[in-house]
């Protein structure tokens, strides 16, 4: 059937498909055919289809399982409880798709699905559902965590049944891990790391090994991670470069973008543009982006160490630093900030507060107050709109 309420020149769905046989036909495909493509997210550039085949998702699938089934207990693996996953990330997110409805689904379990993150309607279907596992991206589990705490609201029922909390898609702040997992008692949190061009899982916090907070875990297995200089030589451990991925999770190229995937796809190695470090039990920690570098007076400041200790300051609720031209110091560091709601910290305040516990040549010498940042449909901080929203500034200021 046509739609009801047609758009002026764009044709709909259902009149794609209206002049369709309904009869299924049936292809045979192979474990390197395309299965989909998914668009990065774009949080520093332009997005890119990155085409992914049957194997990279199967095995992602297939892995995710085995090292998350630890956290689950008998009743839930085999009993009548059944394993109950919340999907609040969007299905054309790689995270929603594989890491979530894939994973659960080869496991057997049962897939909630809501349209949109809501806090509020997260927690009820926690609680009507008896949700056993969750997973979203960190601004996901600050905001669940400031309606719980403003509200002073009970979640003692929701953590009865609840096992796993996952974070992804980018780096959470240890102050945020620590507060939620006190606030959900007894529930495991993990954090992982990857991107929509590794099917998305690259590592993970694997429940069978200690729990290092701070770190994105280790990774999966058949999947190799190295850190490489600007040279594309390895560094040792403790040292920071790269994240360079070969194995299973890599995807096929970004669709019609052979530049693009030439680029990024080196000697069988993916290069993430992510700046990580290995510690000697093998646990990589997310650095930054290389995008998000600043250059501070022939100094490098990477934002993330930064963030991670403002989100320490009681004041404050969700931050996020950039930098922006400046014609002394090349690039001068900032820090965009919300405050808790009944805060009445003053921007001076907290410069001092900066200059107290950040090094001389990082602390952030702007800070500015915003009642929201802007985030992408996942829930990413679109740090690439804040660095435009102050080229704007400059323009308007000259």
């Amino acid at each position: 059937p046509k739609s009801e309420n047609p758009i002026d020149g764009v044709k709909t769905f259902a009149e794609f498909i209206e002049n369709q046989s309904d009869e299924f036909e049936t292809f045979h495909t192979m474990p390197d055919d395309s299965a989909v493509i998914l668009y990065t997210s774009g949080t520093t550039g332009q997005p890119k289809g990155a085409e992914l085949t049957h194997l990279n998702l199967f095995l992602n699938a297939i892995f995710t399982r085995e090292i998350t089934l630890p956290a689950f207990d008998k009743e839930q693996l085999f009993g009548k409880t059944g394993m109950n996953q919340l999907i609040t990330l969007p299905l054309f997110h790689s995270t929603g798709l594989t890491a979530q409805m894939l994973t659960n689904l080869y496991g057997g379990g049962c897939c909630v699905l809501l349209p949109r993150f809501e806090p509020e309607t997260v927690l009820d279907a926690m609680r009507r559902e008896k949700i056993s596992s969750w997973t979203g991206v960190p601004t996901m589990f600050w905001a669940l965590l400031k309606l719980i705490e403003e509200n002073r609201l009970v979640v003692s029922d929701i953590s009865r049944n609840l096992r796993l909390l996952s974070s992804g898609g980018a780096p959470m702040p240890v102050e945020l891990m620590l507060k939620i997992k006190e606030t959900f008692a007894g529930v495991a949190i993990s954090e992982g790391y990857g991107l929509s061009e590794t099917s998305p899982v690259a590592t993970y916090n694997h429940l069978a090994l200690p729990h290092k907070p701070g770190t994105v875990g280790q990774p999966l297995p058949a999947c190799e991670v190295r850190l490489v200089d600007e040279n594309g030589e390895q560094v040792s451990t403790g040292k920071r470069g790269e994240i360079v991925i070969r194995g299973h999770n890599v995807m096929k190229g970004y669709y019609n973008r052979l530049e693009a995937t030439n680029e990024a796809i080196r000697d069988g190695w993916f290069y993430t543009g992510d700046v990580g470090a290995f510690d000697a039990d093998g646990y990589l920690s997310i650095v930054d982006r290389t995008k998000d570098l600043i250059l501070r007076g022939g100094f490098n400041v990477y934002p993330r160490e930064i963030e991670e200790v403002l989100m320490t300051h009681e004041a404050v609720s969700l931050c996020a630093v950039i930098g922006v031209p400046c014609e002394k110091m090349g690039e001068e560091v900032k820090a965009c900030v919300v405050l808790k709601n009944d805060s009445n910290l003053t921007v001076e305040n907290l410069r001092q507060w900066c200059r107290e516990n950040i090094a001389a040549n990082k602390y952030p010498r702007l800070i500015e107050f915003y009642d929201s940042l802007p985030m992408n449909a996942t829930g990413k901080i679109l740090k690439r709109e804040l660095r435009e929203m102050e080229l704007e500034k400059a323009k308007s200021v000259g």
